[in-house]
Order: structure tokens, then C-alpha cells, then sequence
């Protein structure tokens, strides 16, 4: 009987994440580790499920999820424009690249003081934040992508009598595809750090703030069910792309 390879790999995920639950449910229960610091998986599903059914949780929730969709898309679009004009033109690239390379060591972090200063403590300073982290992962991966196009490829349907755009659209673009997707998985992530971020240094409503204010009031068994909605929410989101992934490149045949 051949076993789905798949099956194997998701009962193993849950096989793990249930003895970790397990043991911390034990070892809060007998005293090993004290629930006051580290609650116990019983009371945060039940906290959980509380956020969920008195509705307490979707003001922050939406909030949470606009902010990191917006700073994703402009942070994904405007990363990925400039790629591709650094990669066409060697004299802007050349111009600019110490720039870029300068603003990504800035610590991300503190930027956000300024950005609340400059946007004030609405919604507008966490798309920016979340811009910001998402703009370079999808510039870096971008870049190197339009890089790695087969130049051999590219004179040879010049050769054939391609047009430039004929160029960008069927060799270019579709060569740089798997770094543009790995550049907008990576995106997903940062984008919800830049906006939990966000919410920490200054905001009245969202998860990164729910997360805030129960630490400030010893919650812990809030804490850990605020950072459970965002697993969820990152694993949806991780799932979406993928999804988009495995449509883009179903003509990519995986070697593992």
C-alpha cells in the first residue's frame, strides 16, 4: 500500500506540535513551569475561542490584516518596478545601488518613531513600516532574478525577431517568476512584522497592540492567544501564495 508522501508530512506536523502542546500542558498543571509566565495551551484555546465569539478580536484583526495586504502589494509592486529598472538600465544601477544598500541597513525599527511622527498614529505609519520591509526583500530577490536571466536565451529570440516587449514578456519575466514568488513569500512575513511593529510603538487598535497591553497587564494567556491569530493569519496568507505559486509555475516540476 503506497502512502500519500503528503499525508506522511502533515500527520508528522501534527504528531510534533501536539507533544509540545502536551508537555507544556503537563508541566504548567504539575507545577514544572509556572503558568503565570507561560499560561498552558487549555486556558489559551479557551481565551481563544472567547476573542472569537465576542467578537472582540475583528476590530484588531482588520486593522492588522489591511495594514500588512496594503504595505505587501505597494512594498511587492514598487520593489519589484525598481528591480526591473536597475536591471535594464546599468547607469541607474550604478547610480543607485549604494543608495539602496545604505537605506537597507537602516534598522527598520527606528524608523518607526519617525514614520508615527511624520503619519501620525493611524493606519497610514503601519502600511509605511510594512512597505518599507517588504519593498527590499522583493527588491533583493527581484534584482537577482532579472540577474539570472540566460543572456544566450535573451540574443536568441532577438535573433528570432522578438520584440523588446516580446523580450520582457516571454523570457524575462517568465525566468525571474520562482524569485519574484520567493521575494512575495518572504514578503508575507515581514509585511505582518512591519505592521505588529507598527502597532507596538503607537496605536490604539490592532493585534500589535492587543499583544501590548496584555503583557503590560501580566496577561500571558492573552498574549499567546493574540500571537496564535497572527500564526493563523500568517499560515492563511502563506497558503494563499503558495496556492498562486503552484497556478504561476505549474510547468516547474519539483526534484525533491
Amino acid at each position: 500500500m503506497i502512502i500519500n508522501k503528503k499525508y506522511l508530512i502533515n500527520l508528522g506536523r501534527i504528531l510534533v506540535i501536539s507533544a509540545i502542546l502536551l508537555a507544556w500542558e503537563v508541566m504548567s498543571r504539575t507545577g514544572v513551569i509556572d503558568p503565570f509566565f507561560v499560561s498552558q495551551p487549555s486556558a489559551i484555546i479557551v481565551d481563544f475561542v472567547v476573542l472569537f465569539t465576542s467578537k472582540e478580536i475583528f476590530k484588531h484583526l482588520k486593522v492588522t490584516l489591511y495594514a500588512t495586504l496594503m504595505g505587501l502589494v505597494l512594498g511587492s509592486v514598487s520593489g519589484l518596478v525598481l528591480a526591473f529598472i536597475l536591471g535594464r538600465f546599468q547607469f541607474l544601477e550604478r547610480v543607485l545601488d549604494p543608495v539602496i544598500f545604505a537605506l537597507y541597513g537602516i534598522p527598520k525599527l527606528a524608523l518607526g518613531p519617525l514614520f508615527i511622527l511624520w503619519f501620525g498614529l493611524g493606519i497610514e505609519s503601519k502600511v509605511v513600516l510594512s512597505f518599507i520591509w517588504v519593498f527590499f526583500v522583493m527588491y533583493f530577490n527581484a534584482y537577482g532574478g532579472f540577474k539570472d536571466v540566460d543572456s544566450k536565451l535573451v540574443d536568441s529570440i532577438r535573433l528570432m525577431g522578438a520584440s523588446e516587449f516580446q523580450v520582457i514578456t516571454k523570457v524575462v519575466f517568465p525566468s525571474s517568476l520562482p524569485w519574484i514568488l520567493t521575494g512575495l513569500k518572504s514578503g508575507v512575513g515581514v509585511a505582518l512584522l512591519g505592521t505588529i511593529v507598527g502597532e507596538y510603538i503607537g496605536s490604539s487598535v490592532g493585534l500589535g497592540n492587543m499583544v501590548m497591553y496584555a503583557g503590560n497587564m501580566f496577561n500571558t494567556t492573552r498574549v499567546f492567544s493574540s500571537i496564535l491569530v497572527m500564526t493563523l493569519m500568517m499560515i492563511i496568507l502563506n497558503e494563499l501564495v503558495e496556492l498562486l505559486e503552484s497556478r504561476v509555475l505549474r510547468w516547474r516540476t519539483s526534484s525533491f
